[in-house]
């Protein structure tokens, strides 16, 4: 009864707590089109209440000294540069870092912003790499997850799992409601955890040049209890609590996912696939979708949803292991098959296959991965351990959410389909499931994990294009307060040299593994300091904005050719470790590059690659088998050899 218990608890707000929140939820950009208001979430006081206790004691993100970003910066530049190119970039980012450049005067104005902001930067990248990114969400932008673990097929396993799935997500969200939620630590650090209260019943609305966020916080009045499925294209509107607000049970909601079944036998025009369009597109045609009162109606309740969950129909694609499935998390598999069954705004959507394959896609505005594995996680545990059900009533019968298509917004669907299909087409997703070792080999060798792999990334790339490539790594900085990532340069000095050597067989086998050790250390090194604040790009993109909103010209450190080619990401990767097996995985960030995400088990890693067809420098399935390949010489080499 977790609305009872927040009414009994939080009898009053806590003023001197709310500070921490207001920026947190205001940044998002709230519409207030339903009423709904920037509104900071009241601290429960109780024993129980863990969730928020350590959110105040948080740091601000700090604004690092130039000299020390500057200084790094020339070191992350110089393996992708010839001799000649370094020196000319060295002189530029001297005149910019000068007593008497551009570079001081952007870092005093930048160090007065951070006085008055809990977090200078979240206002600025929210906008940045989210709300003004005006090219799709799907593929672009939302990360898909598949589930490794495939579960019973047909319409019975469908809806069994997805019944105990959704008990379980309800389940955490318990958790949240009731701030019972055990602090995230990184070491001994506690880290921010405001990115957990904008999971549930949050969506992304277009608008044109900058979108919009809605969020209903558990502690608002008119918060919502329903969910939304969607099949076959059709929308309703499922209620998932009772009368006393007690969370319905597996068997209460697989009775009524069994009756949206039951009421549906023909596709509906997939008035979904709108939300898979360029930004501007979709901002021009969602004025035309509400202007319908059903329309707007439903259009209410999906945004409003705690989460979205898409009952798949049919997809057997062609091929082996876990790749032909991944697309069908990311992007639907096209507009012949589930594309339309989504709606890509919605922050959580949960995507359940007749086929027994499961995962989901987020919408990237309101937080990261890992709260989102978090929820997961959890669900996938209750899944595995759902207890019986009790005899209770029926629940509330599911509401069809009905949308009237004229004209221009069919002719609207029929263009997002060609578009999302020709995106669809050009993208190639490949699951590695590496099962020599896991994380336990690194470990038994005294080296990082994420280290380890960032290392066998950096070769396994230079063995397929003979050089090394700006490389980025998302980091967490969610030890400060709202912080959400910055870069670590993966590409260094170290990594560049043993990738170099590594098949060179002039080299002993000795120096290859001090090599390796070396560009271990040095990338765990650079992760430390991003992590703690001392990153390069957030801090220049920083300086850069600063200027744009003073009317500053652009300087030349960002004219530089040096700067550019080093953050065109060829690797952008991610690590989002989970308990449970799945693995995580988005489109590459540029044309000619690749996009990685993996999760290291104990004993097997999993990754996820990217890449695109239209590209012919460029190909998924190579890189997954240089990978595979580099990552068992690496083992090989330390196993067999000795620091000297």
């Amino acid at each position: 009864m977790f609305a009872t218990q927040l009414r009994g608890y939080a009898s009053r707000f806590i003023m001197t707590n709310r500070r921490a929140f207001r920026e947190s939820v205001q940044y998002l950009n709230f519409d207030r089109r339903n009423g709904v208001d920037a509104y900071p979430p009241t601290i429960l006081r109780t024993e129980q209440a863990r969730m928020f206790s350590t959110q105040l004691s948080l740091p601000r993100l700090p604004v690092p000294p130039l000299e020390q970003t500057l200084e790094k910066y020339l070191k992350t530049i110089r393996p992708l540069l010839t001799e000649s190119e370094f020196e000319k970039s060295k002189k530029v980012v001297e005149q910019f870092g000068a007593s008497n450049g551009i570079g001081p005067v952007l870092e005093q104005h930048l160090v007065e912003r951070s006085k008055k902001h809990d977090n200078w930067l979240a206002e600025w990248w929210l906008r940045l790499a989210y709300l003004e990114y005006r090219l799709p969400v799907t593929i672009h932008s939302s990360p898909g997850l598949l589930f490794a673990q495939k579960v019973q097929e047909g319409v019975d396993g469908q809806v069994r799992f997805a019944s105990k799935f959704i008990a379980g997500v309800l389940d955490y969200k318990s958790m949240i409601d009731n701030q019972t939620l055990p602090v995230d630590r990184l070491g001994d650090q506690p880290l921010c955890m405001a990115q957990y209260y904008k999971l549930f019943g949050a969506c992304r609305i277009p608008k044109p040049q900058r979108d919009g966020v809605i969020c209903y916080a558990p502690d608002q009045p008119d918060r919502p209890d329903h969910i939304v499925v969607v099949y076959k294209n059709h929308f309703f509107k499922l209620r998932v609590y009772d009368e006393e607000e007690r969370s319905l049970n597996p068997s209460q909601i697989e009775e009524q996912l069994r009756a949206i079944l039951g009421r549906v036998e023909t596709r509906a025009p997939p008035v979904g696939i709108l939300t898979s369009e360029q930004r501007d597109e979709w901002a021009q045609v969602y004025p035309l979708l509400r202007q319908d009162p059903a329309n707007a109606s439903s259009l209410d309740e999906i945004e409003r949803s705690l989460f979205v969950v898409c009952l798949d129909d049919e997809y057997r694609p062609q091929g082996e292991g876990l790749s032909p499935y991944a697309g069908q998390m990311l992007h639907g598999a096209g507009s012949g098959f589930n594309s339309g069954n989504r709606w890509f705004d919605k922050t959580l959507q949960f995507i359940i296959g007749r086929n027994g394959f499961n995962g989901l896609i987020y919408e990237h505005a309101p937080a990261e991965g890992p709260p989102v594995v978090a929820v997961t996680d959890h669900a996938l545990e209750y899944c595995a351990k759902a207890p019986a059900a009790a005899p209770t009533a029926t629940a509330e019968s599911p509401t069809p959410l009905s949308f009237h298509l004229g004209p221009p917004v069919l002719d609207a669907i029929e263009r997002a389909k060609k578009k999302l299909d020709g995106l669809i087409g050009d993208l190639q997703v490949e699951v590695l499931v590496f099962d020599s070792f896991g994380k336990n080999f690194p470990k038994s060798q005294r080296l990082p994990p994420d280290a380890f792999i960032q290392v066998a990334l950096q070769l396994a790339y230079f063995r397929l294009h003979g050089e090394p490539c700006a490389s980025y790594e998302s980091g967490s900085i969610r030890r400060f307060q709202l912080g959400r990532t910055e870069t670590i340069r993966s590409c260094s000095m170290e990594s560049d040299v043993f990738a170099r050597s590594f098949d060179d067989s002039s080299c002993s086998a000795s120096e290859k593994r001090n090599r390796l050790i070396a560009a271990v250390q040095a990338h765990r090194r650079y992760t430390d300091d991003a992590v703690n604040g001392r990153g390069v790009d957030r801090h220049l993109l920083g300086l850069k904005m600063i200027a744009a909103e003073r009317g500053i010209p652009l300087p030349e450190l960002y004219k530089d050719p040096a700067f550019g080619k080093s953050c065109h990401w060829r690797l952008s990767t991610s690590q989002v470790p989970a308990k449970q097996e799945l693995v995580m995985y988005y489109d590459p960030s540029v044309p000619d590059g690749y996009g990685v995400c993996y999760n290291p088990l104990e004993r097997k890693m999993l990754f996820g690659i990217s890449a695109w067809r239209s590209c012919q420098r460029t190909d998924a399935s190579r890189l997954s088998d240089s990978l595979r390949r580099s990552l068992n010489d690496m083992s090989t080499l330390l196993a067999s050899t000795v620091t000297v």
